[in-house]
C-alpha cells in the first residue's frame, strides 16, 4: 500500500493518491483557511455580532444615564400654573426621606431592646414652582355693593 499526498498550488485542496492492489484510489480534500461556520446566516457574522454589542452599549448608557428619560430630572421642580400633577423622585422632597418613610411604616416603632423617641423631625427641601405662565393680579371695585333685589335677565 503506497500513500501520496499532493498539495495543488492554484486549488486551495490536497489530492490523496492511494495505491493498493493494483488499484489507484484518488480522493481530493479541499483546504479551508477559516474556521466554517454551521450557520449561514447574517446573525452569525462578525459585523453583525459589532453591531449588537454597539446596540446594546447604547441600551446600557441609556439606562444608567442619571437624566434620561425614566430617572431624575435635571432640575426638579414643582408643577405649577397650566402643569399636570408629575411624579417626583422620593429623594428630592426632603433631606432625610428614608427616616421619614421609615416612621411612617412603623418600622422599629415596638423595637423593646433598644427604644426610640417617637418624634422625628422632617428635613423637607424647598422646591420651586415650574409656572407655563405667570399669574396677573385680580382687580375687585373698591366698594364691592351687592344688592339682593335685582334678579339675572330672564332667559325666553
Amino acid at each position: 500500500m503506497l500513500i501520496l499526498i499532493v498539495r495543488c498550488k492554484k486549488v486551495h485542496c490536497k489530492k490523496i493518491i492511494i495505491l493498493y492492489n493494483n488499484y489507484i484510489y484518488y480522493i481530493i480534500v479541499p483546504i479551508t483557511k477559516h474556521i466554517s461556520m454551521a450557520s449561514t446566516r447574517n446573525k452569525n457574522t462578525r459585523g453583525n455580532y459589532c453591531l449588537e454589542e454597539i446596540a446594546n452599549a447604547h441600551s446600557r448608557t441609556y439606562t444608567i444615564y442619571k437624566n434620561s428619560g425614566c430617572n431624575e430630572a435635571y432640575n426638579t421642580q414643582l408643577p405649577g400654573n397650566g402643569l399636570n400633577p408629575a411624579q417626583i423622585p422620593w429623594n428630592k422632597l426632603s433631606y432625610n426621606a428614608v427616616d421619614i418613610e421609615s416612621f411612617l411604616f412603623g418600622v422599629n416603632s415596638t423595637n423593646l431592646v433598644e427604644p426610640k423617641a417617637p418624634c422625628l423631625t422632617p428635613e423637607l427641601k424647598v422646591l420651586s414652582s415650574a409656572n407655563l405662565y405667570e399669574n396677573e393680579p385680580t382687580y375687585v371695585p373698591e366698594p364691592l355693593v351687592v344688592e339682593n333685589n335685582q334678579r339675572p335677565f330672564p332667559v325666553p
